[in-house]
């Protein structure tokens, strides 16, 4: 969608959420460079093979940011059901033989010019954007009834089965937490929203007890020690990776647990590299950053909310729960406070999907705060969501 100029000038960034998503990727990529150089070299010949991808994704990722950004709110929501609905379609097309690619057994990703894309990112993404929309215009049912919470529930139990049939149990996680959160954000009576979590609850151990590799990831997180070379590998070189880091850690780039010790440590575990080569301030600044973004994030959500915009709020919470669910377990599992999930450290792990995706949510949250920005300084706005 094209903006005319005097519109692109009106465009509001707000410096604070400006100054943590940018540390973030900047943080993030110079660790990922350090923690798959070695791999660049095994895997092709070329140390700068990941360095070089990641910015590729970065780049393309603000791109997409930009045309995110770009699109007026209310076209969001008019759209949210449909974009819903599209990622439907898409967990149904990457579990088509020979249309998903296969990556350590798990059926995540659809290759699209020659760039694997995780379709559980995209539709995280649109998650917010249904749930948002949903809430603000069934407000009132889902205050005053329970259907108006089963309702959309049952479309997220849809979207958690296929993610399940990857398997992707922690995306599924992700997306169910971002619909509960939103409708007990928009009011949801408290006594149905602990039903619906208590069931959930029982569910999820359901699913855990009954999958062997998903019990195996439990026992092993309870006692990593019990078996450190097979069940409990992973968890003991993190937890090696946060010892040896100590206070300031032992330099950028001198960390050794990377170097094929620590599994997926340019992904789902740089973290632990961050532990080992920055150490505990290492650690401290990044979850500080990830905490004043979950913060500015939610502190937009309020202000579009007095200013009227009733979706833009809900997209913004949505946002908020997102950043910091998904950013605590990644970081949990890490500390060895969560069993092993795969998911990515927002921002910061490697992965095309992941980092083009979470640059068009934060794209979405400047989109948020930029109308909410031009409300308060007055400029006349055509609609005003609810």
């Amino acid at each position: 969608m094209r903006l005319s100029r005097a519109r692109i000038g009106r465009f509001h960034f707000d410096p604070v959420l400006l100054i943590v998503t940018t540390s973030l990727l900047l943080i993030g990529y110079v660790m990922v460079a350090s923690a798959s150089l070695h791999l660049g070299i095994k895997m092709t010949g070329n140390g700068l093979y990941y360095p070089l991808r990641q910015l590729l994704h970065i780049g393309l990722g603000l791109v997409f940011g930009v045309i995110v950004a770009a699109v007026p709110m209310r076209i969001w929501e008019e759209n949210g059901p449909r974009l819903f609905l599209a990622g439907l379609l898409l967990l149904i097309i990457v579990l088509i033989p020979g249309l998903g690619v296969k990556v350590n057994g798990s059926v995540r990703w659809l290759s699209i010019g020659g760039m694997r894309i995780q379709v559980s990112e995209v539709v995280k993404f649109f998650s917010v954007i249904y749930m948002a929309g949903y809430v603000t215009r069934y407000q009132e049912s889902v205050q005053n009834a329970a259907f108006g919470l089963v309702k959309p529930l049952g479309l997220f139990s849809v979207a958690s089965f296929l993610l399940l049939l990857e398997p992707d149990f922690g995306s599924a996680v992700v997306i169910i937490m971002i619909a509960m959160g939103i409708m007990f954000l928009a009011g949801a009576r408290l006594s149905q929203f602990i039903v619906l979590l208590l069931i959930i609850g029982v569910l999820a151990m359901l699913l855990v007890y009954f999958s062997p590799y998903r019990l195996v990831r439990v026992t092993s997180f309870m006692d990593p020690w019990a078996d450190p070379l097979k069940t409990g590998f992973q968890l003991v070189q993190a937890l090696i990776s946060f010892g040896r880091g100590e206070w300031l850690g032992v330099g950028l780039g001198s960390g050794v647990q990377k170097l094929f010790y620590l599994p997926e440590a340019h992904t789902d575990f740089l973290f632990s590299v961050i532990a080992e080569e920055l150490g505990l301030l290492g650690v401290v600044t990044v979850i500080g950053l990830f905490s004043l973004l979950v913060w500015r994030t939610f502190a937009i959500a309020v202000a579009a909310e007095q200013a009227g915009l009733r979706f833009s709020a809900f997209i913004a919470y949505g946002l908020g729960i997102w950043f910091g669910f998904q950013s605590f377990v990644n970081m949990g599992v890490n500390m060895g406070i969560l069993p092993t999930k795969g998911l990515t450290l927002p921002l910061m792990s490697y992965g095309g999907g992941s980092m083009m995706i979470m640059c068009c949510a934060v794209a979405l949250l400047f989109r948020v705060q930029s109308e909410v920005a031009e409300i308060n300084a007055g400029t006349p706005k055509r609609n005003r969501h609810g």
